[in-house]
């Protein structure tokens, strides 16, 4: 079997800017949530049978404690924000296992998610639906790999090289040292992506990166000043790591078998309709007796 772990978050803030304002029987704005309600449908109906979906319940976490900067909910507009409580329920009705996040993030669940389920020997691949460069760390040949769904891109160990210039274990340093504008950390100040990628191509770590650029045995363009910097911001580099690194210790599920979807819940329709679609009835209810016929 193949598993599918999505950010729920990330899909709600793609369909928010991607699709046309909709509003549900009382007034809410929904148009996000049905298209990732949509989404999820088309998953199944591409014969996905595991599938889980992280959500931040808040934006704000753990981390915002670590750094001042870090993101927060203040500029999320207020027609999205208030479409991620209800886009749990949603997929609950629809029968998917949500994991809403509050003290971390969604993508601490994915991370998660993609640990436990790699140990079962029946999966042969889990797929972490997300682009989010913090997910990258999570890439492990062969089981584990990233899905940019909307680009249609699979990165696996060779992506992540590609994509980064690094190995995947070397993605939180990456990150500490160019930074990462999405999550609202800097960064060390002249290490640029280039630079970052020729170095820990080598070294792995920040800690394996000698201190005295004399003593680099890489090429690298301005490698006195970029050494200076590092180790004038060296404890600032590895908090950064901390924020950019996952965790994988929550406690989500315990077998895969949960994540095997059965089919909406009886409260789907009423549901649908409030959202008015009823067509996401139809294709669910289409669905259940596909799988049912599939024995999946």
């Amino acid at each position: 079997m193949n598993v599918y772990v999505l950010d729920g978050t990330y899909e709600l803030f793609r369909h928010y800017y991607a699709l046309p304002s909709v509003k549900d029987s009382q007034g809410r704005e929904v148009g996000a949530l049905r298209g990732v309600i949509g989404s999820v449908l088309r998953m199944l109906e591409d014969n996905v049978t595991h599938i889980g979906v992280a959500t931040d319940r808040t934006v704000e976490s753990f981390r915002n404690k670590l750094w001042p900067g870090y993101k927060t909910s203040e500029d999320i507009e207020p027609n999205l924000l208030q479409q991620f409580h209800p886009l749990e329920d949603a997929l609950e009705a629809l029968g998917i296992n949500v994991w809403p996040m509050i003290e971390c993030e969604a993508d601490d669940a994915l991370a998660t998610a993609a640990k436990i389920a790699v140990r079962d020997k029946r999966v042969e691949k889990v797929f972490i639906c997300t682009p989010d460069k913090d997910l990258a760390q999570c890439v492990k040949a062969p089981k584990v790999v990233q899905f940019d769904r909307r680009n249609r891109t699979v990165y696996d160990d060779n992506g992540i090289r590609s994509r980064f210039g690094v190995e995947p274990e070397s993605i939180t340093d990456y990150l500490a040292l160019v930074g990462d504008k999405a999550d609202g950390y800097p960064g060390i100040l002249g290490w640029g992506e280039k630079s970052t990628a020729t170095i820990l191509a080598r070294y792995r770590h920040i800690e394996h990166i000698p201190r005295e650029s004399s003593h680099w045995d890489v090429p690298v363009r301005g490698s006195v000043r970029l050494a200076k910097l590092l180790w004038e911001n060296k404890d600032k580099a590895l908090l950064f790591r901390s924020l950019a690194t996952l965790r994988t210790d929550l406690e989500l599920f315990g077998s895969v078998d949960e994540l095997e979807w059965k089919g909406p819940t009886a409260i789907f329709f009423d549901f649908c309709a409030q959202i008015n679609a009823p067509g996401y009835f139809r294709r669910a209810t289409a669905l259940a007796k596909k799988f049912s016929v599939l024995g999946a």
